[in-house]
Order: structure tokens, then C-alpha cells, then sequence
């Protein structure tokens, strides 16, 4: 009753969504997406093939990721075997090479078994793309976050400039297309709709009211 899970394609607003309410209800927040990032960020920086499985799930058993609040209270930064990597694994390159990296079943079953540790503590807010139909389907609250493509090539090219990064936008709009391909064809952990998820799209809607919309079901609940 204290696991809120919440699944959406790439740049729906699922993230955001997921770590502002996890700050008004007082729950831990836990960016599963940062994790397949870590691994994808590593692989590259050690230039190992990213269609070897098997030493990118040696890569993936071996890895200490953890989460740590962030000083202003938003985004929690994310340590890599001790390194603050939370803006390097968010970069366009790491973003275009993830899909690939989560596809491998192996890398993903490690990933899961970490997920599911950290959550069946309870009292936190998952985001990803298989929250409520793998890695928690017991939990109690899900969230299903959707938003149009023009929606979410315009957040994604925001943040993206917000940091600093030229993107070409066709290319940007090619690249979420295909993650929303892979995503959804992945054999393990596909992104798809829980039978017991509320569907949110946020395409015309504010952050906050999003916000507002979970986190007051949430709190009547509890």
C-alpha cells in the first residue's frame, strides 16, 4: 500500500512526476531508468560491445549504484561505484545506447532483483517502463504516464538544451520513436499497460497538477 509505481514511454513525464511525489508524500524515490543508464555509461566508457551479454551482465552484477538526496531537495543525484554520474548518464549518447543495454535479459534480471530489494521496503515511488508489471506488480498504487509525440520531443529537446547539448530535432524525433519501438517489443520487461493502472496523460496538464492528481489518491488512501 506504500509502493507507488508509475510506467510511461520515454519522455512522458514519468520521472518528474515520480520524484515530486515522492517529496510530497515523504517516500524515497527510485529512478529505475538511471540504473540501465549506469551500465550503458560504463560499457561505453570501458568500450565494451554493447551486444555482449555476457560481459555486460558481469558488467551489471558488479556495478554499486546508489541514490543519495540531492542538496536542493529535486532530482537525487546517482553514485556509480562511489561517482556522482547523475548529469554524464543522461547525455544524448547514453540515452540513444540504453535501449540495446535493457534489452539484454540477463542485464535486466540483475537490475530487477535490485529494484525489487529497494522497493519492498515500502514507502517509495518507482518510475520506469516494467514497474507495475514486473519488477512490483503487487504494488498498490500504478500509473500508467502517457503524453503525444510533439509533446515529448519538445520536453526532451528542452532538458536536452537546458544542459548544454546541440540536438537536431528529426534526429531527436527518430530516436523516441524507436525507443518507443524497442520498448514495447523488448521480450523481457516490455513497456506495457497494467491491467489495474490509471492512465494519466500529462500532454495538457502541468507538472504540479500531476502531481496534485497522484499524490491526493495516495494520500486519502493512506
Amino acid at each position: 500500500a506504500t509502493i507507488v509505481a508509475i510506467d510511461g514511454p520515454v519522455a512522458s513525464g514519468k520521472s518528474s512526476l515520480a520524484r515530486k511525489v515522492a517529496k510530497r508524500l515523504g517516500f524515497a524515490h527510485i529512478d529505475t531508468g538511471a540504473m540501465y543508464r549506469c551500465v550503458t555509461f560504463e560499457a561505453m566508457r570501458r568500450q565494451i560491445p554493447l551486444t555482449d551479454a555476457d560481459t555486460l551482465t558481469t558488467l551489471a552484477h558488479s556495478l554499486d549504484i546508489r541514490y543519495i538526496d540531492s542538496h536542493d531537495g529535486e532530482q537525487n543525484r546517482v553514485l556509480l561505484n562511489g561517482e556522482d554520474v547523475s548529469e554524464i548518464i543522461r547525455t544524448p549518447e547514453v540515452s540513444r545506447n540504453t535501449s540495446p543495454v535493457a534489452d539484454v535479459p540477463t542485464v535486466r534480471h540483475e537490475l530487477v532483483r535490485l529494484q525489487r530489494q529497494l522497493a519492498l521496503r515500502g514507502r517509495c515511488v518507482l518510475d520506469g517502463r516494467d514497474i507495475g508489471t514486473v519488477v512490483v506488480p503487487e504494488a498498490h498504487w500504478k500509473f500508467y504516464v502517457v503524453a503525444s509525440l510533439d509533446e515529448r520531443v519538445q520536453r526532451r529537446l528542452l532538458q536536452y538544451q537546458s544542459e548544454g547539448h546541440a540536438v537536431d530535432v528529426e534526429k531527436l524525433r527518430a530516436d523516441i520513436i524507436e525507443r518507443d519501438r524497442r520498448d514495447r517489443a523488448r521480450t523481457h520487461g516490455a513497456l506495457r499497460l497494467a491491467p489495474n493502472a490509471t492512465i494519466l496523460d500529462t500532454t495538457d496538464i502541468s507538472l504540479e497538477e500531476a502531481v496534485e492528481m497522484v499524490a491526493a489518491l495516495v494520500e486519502q488512501a493512506l
